[in-house]
């Protein structure tokens, strides 16, 4: 048994490269090339575009795959969704497609686009959204270069944004949100149902989340006297509690405790100042929950 995985070729690629390799797996994969090498025999990898993937989860020629939600939902795909993965290109939150329409432009409003001409690479998603506002405006497909197109070929866009950044830059400005998107781990209903694919999907599935996880914990490691122990520990978050160990020398102990990496710069001085010595900060492939 292989299981045959689609992973996102483009932009998302080399984040779910960087997830997978994480997870513990190491893939490699030429230039040329659409099939990577993976270090598991029960995987096979196919690199895929991302608006393709859902399509083919759902025939069948993958098991499962990694994709936008937003693909899932442009192409009305019957997949189970077996986990939320939370990352994009550049960070860990979800991405945007929006209606964007030059600054000086006079539309303000949805309504505004009435009658007017779009250019996008998601057609059904910019289509349900304007039946649901009951606008009516010609939606054309663009096979790329979306920002430029407006305002002399087209009045709008409806594009996919992490940051913006790329709007502004074209003189662009957000009109409305169409639809906030986050990366989904997707299966075939049919691989579902086959107990040694669903396990090795499911396997898949808590290795990545456990390396999302990690991506904004690490741990930290301390010596602490006997007698600041408990004030060490008051101010030490933790998953659970913090591990404590006795060390060799009477009157001191070890602890450690994985904590959130953004609170570490805040709460390292008051553990200095409570006792805690020696105190390290490592980071973490995974944190399995």
């Amino acid at each position: 048994m292989a299981l045959i995985l689609g992973l996102p070729k483009g932009s998302l690629q080399d984040a779910t490269f960087n997830m997978m390799r994480k997870a513990g797996f190491t893939l490699q994969v030429s230039s040329r090339s659409y099939i990577p090498s993976v270090d598991d025999p029960e995987l096979q990898c196919r690199l895929i575009r991302a608006q393709e993937i859902s399509r083919y989860v759902e025939l069948g020629v993958l098991d499962a795959g990694i994709t936008g939600y937003d693909w899932i939902y442009e192409n009305g795909s019957d997949v189970v969704e077996v986990a939320e993965l939370l990352y994009a290109k550049v960070g860990m939150k979800p991405v945007r497609w929006v209606v964007a329409v030059p600054n000086d432009s006079p539309i303000k409003s949805v309504q505004d686009l009435n009658g007017k001409r779009i250019a996008t690479e998601a057609v059904g998603l910019t289509k349900r959204y304007l039946q649901k506002h009951k606008v009516q405006a010609e939606v054309e497909f663009s096979w790329g270069a979306t920002e430029v197109k407006a305002p002399e070929l087209v009045d709008a866009i409806v594009e996919l944004t992490e940051t913006g950044s790329s709007l502004r830059a074209n003189n662009l400005r957000i009109l409305d949100v169409v639809l906030e998107s986050t990366t989904r781990f997707i299966a075939n209903k049919k691989a579902w149902q086959d107990p040694a694919k669903r396990a090795k999907v499911e396997q898949i599935a808590l290795l990545l989340a456990g390396a999302l996880a990690a991506e904004t914990r690490v741990l930290l490691k301390m010596n602490v006297p006997a007698a600041q122990l408990k004030a060490v520990v008051s101010k030490l978050p933790a998953l659970h509690t913090p591990t404590v160990s006795p060390l060799n020398d009477t009157g001191w102990h070890a602890v450690e405790s994985v904590v959130e990496e953004r609170v570490v710069r805040e709460i390292v001085p008051q553990l200095r100042k409570a006792g805690a010595e020696g105190i390290i900060e490592l980071p973490l492939n995974k944190v399995v929950l």
